[in-house]
C-alpha cells in the first residue's frame, strides 16, 4: 500500500477556527501527494473560512431541512444564546445518513471524519460500513472550569433575569445534558480514533474509555514565515472570542505591566460573542489596558500581524493543542502562554517561548521579561523558527496522518 493512490472522502461539519485549518492542511497535503480526497458537507459546515474547493479533488453539499420555528425565534430576538441551533439537530444528523448511505455504496478506501458542531461526535459515524477514521480534537467539555468560565457571561446576559434566570439554566442544563449522552452514544461508533495531542488522548481515553492514537497537526511554513518586519509595542492573540479563551486574564495581566511599558493587546477572532466583547471592552476600559478586537480577518493580515507582534500572548482554559503558538513561533514572534492543556506539547520553556502558571502577575512579569531581554526574545524566536520546520510543518502533519490512515487500511485489509 506504500505507494498506492488512496481514495479518501473527507466528512466535516465544522464551524471556522483551527479545526478547520487542520483539515484545510490534512486535505492540501494529501492531494499534494497525489490521493484523491473528495468532502462531503452539511449546508451547515462552514465553508467561508478556508474553503475546501481550491485544495480538495472535490467538493459536495447537502441540503439539510430548515426548521420554521428556529428560524422565526432568531427573526423576533436580537439575541438567542449560541446553544440554541438555526437548525434541528435531527434534521442534520438525517442528512448525515444520507451521506453515509452513499458513500456506503462508492469505492472509497476510507472516509475521514472530523467533529460535528451539532453533535461533537459525527452522527454519520453511526451510518457508515465503510472503514473510518475520526479526528477528535477534544470530547464534549462537562468539566467544573468550563462552567465557572462560562458563568462570567451573567454579569451580561439577558437572561440572567430574576423572573427568566431560572427557567433559562434549567433550559441550558437540559440541552447540555442531552448533548452528552448523544456524543456518548455516537462515540461508540467509532472504531479509530486520533487526537491532536497527548493531553486529548487522555481526556478522550478518561471520558470515552477509548484508546485515540496522537497525530500532531501542523503549519503552512510556507504561508506561515517571518517577514523581518519592525516589531511594535502590541501583544497579539487569537482564538475565538468567548470566555473559555482566557482573554479576560490577559487583560488582567497586561494590567499590572507599568503604564508606560503597557503593551496594546491586539485579539483576532474567527467568532465573537458580541456580549463578551463588549464585557472585556469594558473591563480593558477599567484596567486602562488599550484593546483592539478584530474578527473574521484574512490570512495575510493575521501573518502581517504575527511579524509586526512583540509577543503573542495565550491563556485559554484547557486548551487541547491550539493552532495559535504554532502559528506565532513559525512567524518568528516567542509566545508567553499559560503551563496548561496542550501547549505544553508545542511550546518548550525558555527555548521557543515562556510558560507560567494561571497567575495574573506571573504572567505579566514574563512579558516585561521578554519585552525587555532583547538577546532571550532573538534566541527565543530563532529557536521557534527551527523547532517549527523540524517538526510541525505541513509536511510533517500530514505524513503523520498519512501514516496512521495506512495502518488502519492494512488492520482492516
Amino acid at each position: 500500500m506504500e505507494n498506492k493512490q488512496l481514495k479518501i472522502a473527507v466528512f466535516h461539519n465544522l464551524p471556522s477556527g483551527g479545526a478547520k485549518r487542520s483539515l484545510y492542511t490534512y486535505i492540501k497535503y494529501l492531494v499534494q501527494k497525489g490521493h484523491i480526497v473528495d468532502v462531503f458537507i452539511p449546508e451547515t459546515a462552514n465553508e467561508e473560512y478556508l474553503p475546501l474547493e481550491p485544495v480538495a479533488s472535490s467538493v459536495v453539499k447537502f441540503n439539510v431541512k430548515k426548521s420554521f420555528f428556529r428560524e422565526r425565534l432568531y427573526s423576533i430576538f436580537s439575541y438567542v444564546p449560541a446553544i440554541i441551533r438555526r437548525v434541528s439537530v435531527n434534521n442534520v444528523m438525517k442528512t448525515e445518513k444520507e451521506i453515509a448511505k452513499m458513500l456506503n455504496d462508492s469505492g472509497y478506501d476510507i472516509v475521514y471524519c472530523e467533529q460535528d458542531q451539532f453533535t461533537m461526535t459525527p452522527a454519520i459515524l453511526k451510518y457508515l460500513t465503510k472503514p473510518t477514521v475520526y479526528y477528535c480534537q477534544q470530547p464534549i467539555r462537562k468539566d467544573k472550569i468550563l462552567t465557572v468560565v462560562n458563568n462570567q457571561k451573567e454579569k451580561i446576559g439577558f437572561f440572567n433575569h430574576p423572573l427568566i434566570k431560572p427557567f433559562a439554566e434549567y433550559a441550558i442544563n437540559y440541552i447540555e445534558t442531552r448533548d452528552y449522552e448523544r456524543d456518548q452514544e455516537l462515540v461508540q461508533y467509532s472504531t479509530n480514533l486520533l487526537a491532536n495531542s497527548y493531553f486529548s488522548h487522555e481526556s478522550i481515553l478518561k471520558q470515552y474509555g477509548k484508546n485515540a492514537y496522537v497525530s500532531y497537526i501542523g503549519v503552512d511554513t510556507d504561508i506561515f514565515k517571518p517577514l523581518n518586519m519592525e516589531r511594535e509595542n502590541f501583544v497579539l492573540s487569537v482564538g475565538t472570542c468567548i470566555p473559555p479563551k482566557g482573554f479576560d486574564f490577559l487583560i488582567k495581566s497586561i494590567a499590572h505591566i507599568p503604564e508606560k511599558e503597557r503593551p496594546e493587546l491586539v485579539i483576532v477572532g474567527n467568532n465573537s460573542d458580541e456580549r463578551w466583547v463588549e464585557f472585556l471592552e469594558d473591563l480593558a476600559e477599567e484596567k486602562k489596558v488599550k484593546l483592539d478586537i478584530l474578527s473574521q480577518i484574512p490570512d495575510e493580515d493575521l501573518i502581517d500581524l504575527y511579524n509586526r507582534a512583540k509577543l503573542v500572548v495565550y491563556a485559554p482554559y484547557l486548551e487541547p493543542f491550539g493552532y495559535v503558538p504554532i502559528e506565532a513561533m513559525s512567524c518568528g514572534t516567542p509566545v508567553v502562554g499559560v503551563k496548561e492543556g496542550g501547549v505544553r506539547e508545542s511550546v518548550l520553556h525558555n527555548r521557543t517561548g515562556l510558560l507560567t502558571q494561571r497567575d495574573e502577575k506571573d504572567f505579566a512579569r514574563a512579558i516585561i521579561k521578554l519585552s525587555n531581554d532583547k538577546h532571550l526574545w532573538e534566541k527565543l524566536s530563532i529557536n521557534g523558527i527551527k523547532y517549527v520546520r523540524s517538526y510541525w510543518t505541513l509536511e510533517h502533519a500530514g505524513e503523520r496522518l498519512l501514516k496512521h490512515i495506512k495502518r488502519i487500511l492494512d488492520n482492516e485489509g
